[in-house]
């Protein structure tokens, strides 16, 4: 166990404490001289599944003490809050952590920095603040009360005589950014999640245009699509709407739509297919809370949700089952003069485009959908048939005989598009996370070094 953080004199240091061999829970600390960064704090995908599961959870009032237990945080002194170390083994100690950067508002690049003393300063993007407040407000995850600074691209941050340059690249959330960052010994370029065939894929060029001419002396690469084969089908956004559009216009049933609920491309993609088809998007109180406050940010171009006819917002029963103001949360009470129920939904089927995530599902029973509705999964593929979740849905959609559409397009580049991307930049070094074959990035380039968990890398 890493029980501090040492630095060698005049030397930049690397160290890799999640990210490695998976894909998500990029950790990266960045040690140049006395500063000290870590770039991402997030949590794995496969972090906790060997000890936990969807029944068994870390207890909260025990803070890192189960994570400890079975390593699946990093042991770092003066970088967790006393709260969260008061039943650990590993004494508090003031920060020695100048700041962390957070590339996107994705969990698996910021969900652990709940653990994080609250003085360390978090610096994100501004609409990633925008999602982290959401986040709390609608569920009863608390981040912590960190000083957050927000940045955009041009900014360049300086954290002592390191300087960080924040460029906007294109991704399945608003707010993602790569970063060049400057260095003692050079340019570090740390590319977090992007795509190039997104709407946006104009940022990730100007981002790659970027860290090439800054002429890196090593490259932090994601290679979540690095495999010897592409598996899954992946479209692009344009393909989705095409294809979703193609579903919508030759039925006269209800359109069932999933996907993940911070990609406000695919929500936009939706929104437009049901408005050119002269229907409506219904979504649900967590969605239009998120959207209320994403439309401050101009830049997204997103539709105001209260403003909008062509947005309703669905409510399930709670509490009395009688759809009363005291039955719901106050955030949720905001929005109920755009409510519709089951029985609209129900008597509307034909005008309608709506938003039911997994969780939801249950709400088919009291919509009654007709036998020959539609359901648009546009989200990532289940990564075996053997899937319990996917098995469960498919139960479900076939009992309501509604037929089932995978359209879905990545948040990442593909094997090709990496090969591009790490031949125009250029690195001296390539350092792979965020996947589960790094080794492949062998096929790319030389200058590849396999990251081990915990190591330190000199530069």
């Amino acid at each position: 166990m890493d029980m501090g953080i040492k630095m060698e004199k005049q030397r930049m240091i690397l160290t890799f404490y999640g990210g490695v061999n998976e894909i998500g829970g990029n950790k990266i600390l960045l040690e140049d001289k006395k500063v000290r960064i870590f770039f991402d704090f997030g949590q794995s995908f496969t972090w906790d599944e060997d000890y936990f599961t969807s029944w068994l959870k870390p207890r909260a009032i025990n803070g890192l003490g189960d994570y400890f237990e079975f390593n699946l945080l990093p042991k770092i002194e003066g970088i967790y809050s006393k709260t969260q170390l008061a039943f650990t083994d590993l004494p508090y100690a003031k920060p020695k952590i100048d700041a962390v950067f957070l590339s996107h508002a994705h969990v698996d690049h910021m969900g652990h920095i709940r653990f994080l003393d609250e003085k360390i300063p978090i610096h994100c993007g501004y609409g990633t603040n925008i999602f982290i407040s959401s986040m709390e407000k609608t569920s009863s995850t608390n981040f912590g009360e960190h000083p957050y600074e927000t940045f955009r691209t041009g900014d360049k941050i300086e954290i002592g005589h390191l300087v960080v340059e924040p460029i906007h690249v294109d991704h399945s959330i608003p707010a993602c950014y790569g970063f060049i960052i400057h260095t003692s010994e050079g340019t570090i370029v740390y590319t977090g999640d992007l795509r190039a065939h997104g709407p946006r894929k104009e940022m990730t060029k100007e981002f790659a245009e970027k860290a090439c001419k800054s002429e890196p002396v090593a490259m932090i690469s994601e290679g979540t699509r690095m495999v010897e084969k592409e598996r899954r089908k992946n479209y692009s956004e344009l393909e989705v709407k095409t294809l979703s559009n193609e579903i919508v216009s030759k039925t006269k049933k209800i359109v069932f739509v999933t996907h993940y609920g911070r990609d406000a491309d695919r929500f936009r993609t939706f929104y437009n297919v049901a408005k050119n088809n002269g229907r409506k998007i219904v979504i649900s109180p967590k969605t239009v809370h998120l959207l209320s406050r994403l439309v401050q940010d101009k830049h997204l171009r997103l539709p105001d949700p209260m403003e909008d006819e062509n947005i309703l917002v669905y409510f399930k029963r709670k509490k009395t089952g009688s759809f009363l103001e005291k039955d719901y949360y106050v955030w949720e009470r905001e929005f109920m003069e755009k409510m519709v129920d089951y029985k609209f939904v129900h008597e509307h089927q034909r005008e309608i485009v709506m938003d039911l995530d997994f969780y939801q599902f249950a709400e088919l029973i009291d919509i009654k959908p007709d036998p020959g509705s539609h359901f648009i999964h546009s989200m990532s593929e289940p990564y075996s048939e053997e899937d319990i979740k996917d098995a469960v849905m498919h139960n479900w959609l076939d009992h309501f005989k509604i037929k089932f559409h995978q359209l879905h397009a990545s948040g990442h580049l593909n094997r090709h598009q990496l090969t591009d991307l790490i031949g125009h930049i250029k690195p001296k070094r390539i350092f792979p996370v965020h996947t589960e074959n790094p080794e492949l990035f062998k096929t790319i380039s030389k200058n590849v070094c396999l990251v081990k968990y915990g190591k330190k890398y000199t530069l």
